[in-house]
């Protein structure tokens, strides 16, 4: 479940580790801790354990950037929920072991939960074959059939008409302020869905081999949420856009309504939808450290702005 490096981080996790201990059955210890390495907002252990039954492996998350650890309660328990959710579903996804959401007993905010095979996969080699298979998994992520009294909260926008700025390396300033002039008018009508909400390449596990990859895990369900599947579509073409090019991007939503997938009927609502997501990158590099982390040290913060700049000139051209 990601790539793994020694355990190197610098914040205490005594007590985490003492917590986690207590989760594991009788005869059971933790024998091997390894960083996963990809991550941004948390930290990610994958902890080896080893008893009476033979061996498994645990996903520790913890949250320790100041930021997150405001909102880690939300964060946290939002997540567990979902897992538990999904747990009775057919999309891939981590069982919940146990999650202490307050640091009421861990050093920091922590997630503890099973370890999904595969690695994530971010290199340019076999893209197109990870495309269709990241979009038939959105399209099972959007089937879910979620009761009303378990639905998770409306999905937040991660953009505001008013902050848009243009990077400092901008070439065509104008595409940020055309683009931010679309979102600034109220959102489009549209039917609720279950939202991973944050899926992308970076939180998606593959095995097999890159002409034939399968999804074997999706994870991060922190931000869960309920809203359109144009916003979902979006988040994952910008990613694509952001680490093969601009038609990578654009091709993500023909892939994800030829998977079976719905969009909104009409090109102004999607282009709003898209616009929305493709601006809240702004800050690329937000994503861009772990995929250098995995490999990506193609993805300069002149190349990632270059991207953006030729994707919403792509939308543009093709929705505007």
């Amino acid at each position: 479940m990601g790539t793994t490096v020694e355990d190197t981080t610098e914040h205490s996790w005594a007590a985490t580790r003492a917590w986690a201990e207590n989760t594991l059955s009788a005869g059971e210890r933790i024998e091997g801790v390894e960083w996963l390495r990809g991550g941004w907002t948390s930290e990610m252990r994958r902890l080896d354990v080893a008893g009476p039954d033979g061996r498994r492996s645990l996903v520790l998350r913890s949250f320790v950037k100041p930021f997150f650890v405001r909102h880690a309660e939300g964060l946290l328990t939002r997540e567990a929920d979902v897992l538990a959710l999904l747990a009775a579903t057919d999309v891939p996804a981590a069982t919940l072991v146990a999650v202490d959401a307050t640091a009421r007993h861990c050093d920091h905010p922590s997630l503890l939960m099973t370890c999904l095979p595969g690695t994530v996969r971010v290199d340019d080699r076999g893209a197109d074959a990870r495309a269709d298979a990241l979009a038939r998994h959105l399209v099972r992520v959007h089937r879910l059939d979620v009761p009303a009294r378990q639905r998770p909260r409306p999905y937040q926008a991660w953009a505001c008409a008013d902050r848009v700025t243009p990077p400092a390396t901008a070439r065509r300033p104008e595409l940020w302020r055309r683009a931010a002039d679309v979102i600034r008018r109220d959102p489009p009508p549209h039917a609720g869905r279950f939202l991973h909400r944050d899926f992308h390449p970076g939180n998606v596990l593959f095995t097999g081999p890159d002409d034939a990859p399968e999804v074997s895990g999706v994870v991060d369900w922190v931000e869960t949420s309920w809203g359109p599947a144009d916003l979902d579509v979006a988040h994952c073409a910008t990613a694509l856009a952001l680490l093969h090019g601009a038609p990578a991007g654009m091709a993500f939503a023909d892939r994800y309504t030829a998977a079976g997938g719905a969009l909104a009927p009409d090109t102004p609502a999607h282009l709003h939808w898209r616009l929305l997501d493709t601006l809240g990158y702004g800050d690329a590099e937000k994503v861009a450290v772990p995929w250098r982390a995995l490999g990506r040290t193609d993805l300069t913060p002149e190349v990632l702005v270059g991207r953006l700049e030729d994707y919403l000139d792509a939308l543009f051209t093709r929705y505007g």
